[in-house]
Order: C-alpha cells, then sequence, then structure tokens
C-alpha cells in the first residue's frame, strides 16, 4: 500500500490576552490578520478561563500579552493560553511578552532569595511554548532562561529616531542612570552620531525596592542636551533623580527615552513635576489616560512586533530587523 503524500501548509494565527488588546490589534492590522476569537472570563474566586473559538490544529501560534498590573493574573492567563493551544495540536508556540515579566529578579543579590526571572521561563517551557518573542530585557542573560529560541528585540532604533527627528541639531550626551547601563548608553551614541557619554553614580539597597540615591555625574553634560536613557520606568524615584542631579551640573536640558513605562504610583505625579523636556516610552505596556501628562511622548511598537512575527513565521532572518546585531 502506497503513503498518501499531502501539500505542507503553513497557518498563521495571532491570540491576545486581555492586558492590552489595544497593542495585539495594531499588531493584527500590520500582520493583515484577526486575532482569533476567544471566550475569556475570570471565575468569582479569582480562577482564569480561556477558551479559542476556532481550530488551531497545525497552527504556528503567537500569543501576545503585555504584563502589567496585575501581573500575576495576566502571566497566569498568557499559561493557561499557551496551554490551551498545546492541548488543542497547535503546531508551534510563540509567547510574545513586550514587556518580559519579573525580569529584574535575574540573579541573587543575597542568599535565599529567588531567580523569578528563570521561573517564569520554566513556566513557559512547561506550559508548552516553542519560542518566545520579548523586547529590551532587562539584562542580555535572561535570554538563557529559557531552553528555546528566544528574540530579543530592541526598541532603541524607535526612541532613537524620534530623537534623531526632534533633536537632532542640538548639543547631545548620551546619559546612563547608572553605571551598568553604560553599554546601552554607548551603542544610543553610536545610533545617535558618535555622541559622548556619561553616567550617574548611585547606590541602592537592596533592602529597599524603588529607592535610589544619585550621587554625582560621571562625565561631561555642561550645556548640552542629555538624553537619559533607561529599560524601563517603574517608579520614578531613579530617572527623576538623574535628571536632578544633571541639570544641577548644568546640562541645558533634558529628555527622558525608555522602552518599557510601567509607571507606578507615583510615576506620573513625579514625571509631570520633573524638569525633564520629554519623557518618551513605548506601547509595550497600556498607559491609561489618567497615568499620561503633557510631555509625555508614546511611541508604538506594533509595526516591529509585527515584522519579528512574520519573519519567524517565514523561517526568515529576525536578526536582520537589527542589521545583524540583534
Amino acid at each position: 500500500m502506497s503513503p498518501k503524500s499531502g501539500t505542507p501548509k503553513k497557518n498563521l494565527m495571532l491570540f491576545s490576552g486581555r492586558a492590552h488588546r489595544e497593542l495585539a490589534e495594531e499588531v493584527a492590522q500590520h500582520l493583515n490578520v484577526t486575532i482569533t476569537p476567544q471566550t475569556a472570563h475570570t471565575f468569582a474566586n479569582g480562577e482564569l478561563f480561556v477558551r479559542f473559538e476556532e481550530s488551531v490544529r497545525g497552527t504556528d501560534a503567537f500569543v501576545i500579552q503585555s504584563h502589567t498590573t496585575p501581573i500575576n493574573e495576566w502571566v497566569m492567563e498568557q499559561l493557561i493560553m499557551v496551554d490551551a493551544l498545546k492541548r488543542a495540536s497547535a503546531k508551534r508556540i510563540t509567547v510574545v511578552m513586550p514587556f518580559y515579566p519579573y525580569a529584574r529578579q535575574d540573579k541573587k543579590h543575597k542568599g535565599r532569595e529567588p531567580i523569578s526571572a528563570r521561573l517564569i521561563a520554566d513556566l513557559f517551557k512547561t506550559a508548552g511554548a516553542d519560542r518566545i518573542m520579548t523586547v529590551d530585557l532587562h539584562t542580555a542573560q535572561i535570554q538563557g532562561f529559557f531552553d528555546g529560541p528566544v528574540d530579543h528585540l530592541f526598541a532603541q532604533t524607535l526612541l532613537a529616531d524620534h530623537i534623531k527627528k526632534t533633536y537632532g541639531d542640538a548639543d547631545i550626551a548620551v546619559v546612563s542612570p547608572d553605571s551598568g547601563r553604560v553599554r546601552l548608553a554607548e551603542k544610543w551614541a553610536a545610533q545617535l552620531g558618535d555622541r559622548p557619554i556619561a553616567f550617574i553614580h548611585k547606590t541602592r539597597d537592596p533592602d529597599k525596592p524603588n529607592q535610589a540615591v544619585a550621587n554625582r555625574v560621571v562625565g561631561q553634560v555642561e550645556g548640552k542636551l542629555c538624553i537619559l536613557v533607561d529599560d524601563m520606568i517603574d517608579t520614578g524615584g531613579t530617572i527623576v533623580k538623574a535628571t536632578d542631579a544633571l541639570l544641577a551640573e548644568g546640562a541645558a536640558d533634558v529628555v527622558i527615552a525608555t522602552t518599557h513605562g510601567i509607571l507606578s504610583d507615583p510615576a506620573t505625579e513625579r514625571l509631570s513635576n520633573c524638569k525633564a523636556r520629554e519623557v518618551i516610552v513605548t506601547n509595550s505596556l497600556p498607559i491609561e489616560p489618567e497615568k499620561r501628562f503633557p510631555n509625555l511622548t508614546v511611541l508604538s511598537i506594533a509595526p516591529l512586533l509585527a515584522e519579528a512575527i512574520q519573519q519567524v513565521f517565514e523561517d526568515g532572518s529576525v536578526t536582520s530587523l537589527f542589521d545583524g546585531n540583534a
């Protein structure tokens, strides 16, 4: 009896959690697909339920979720979505998390502490994820926590293009808010046209989260427009203190550029009252109207996510999106 031949086919399906539906819709528009219909609700005791309304058998599934407050609920919802897809025979499952949850817990500062960023990777692997796609990890080493491909996307080009368009003629210095991000500042300086760099020397007490003391500026910033770069703004304390330190050292002005606008209270109050000319973030996390303020600029990463998803689906090169540097 001869075997029956078939025509191999690929089918991309996009799935969205409930945390940031607007971003998922925008990604779907760029991909020219619709988000797969699903039933999702929360029981009275907080348990989550998800069921997809269409067959997913043999599909190349991309599950997008932004891990905002309440972060544990949205992590669990995405895990349940991945589990549902695995049990429904999806061929390949890619977890798209623009903001990687628990990324700041990537190592132990003291004994008897968890490495929660590794735990997140293990949870998604156990649930059935084949691949992870994320944007601007807190530390690049997190890529090694997941036993499978990790597409680490960079929003730097998006942010830098906005700065070049808006402030390209200014005398710019790129500033890291601490010594640990000097390498990031170097990349920014090269992209903005070989600008000088500086950093803030600060101290932080590991027993007091979200608190830092800006000590002094290392580098020449007097008379310059300082581009203060970081991967995230949570409560805003560190970045506001760094802004004050730069202005005290004679900086002409400060522009804050960061990928993830977590903006936990009292970040909006701090940033709106600080002396920075502009605060630039992306929409990797939802920013509700009450968290917005006049000098906040929100750039969309939907085109970047959509292009990366398209490359993965077509077995293309994600690295090519970043001139071979990803």
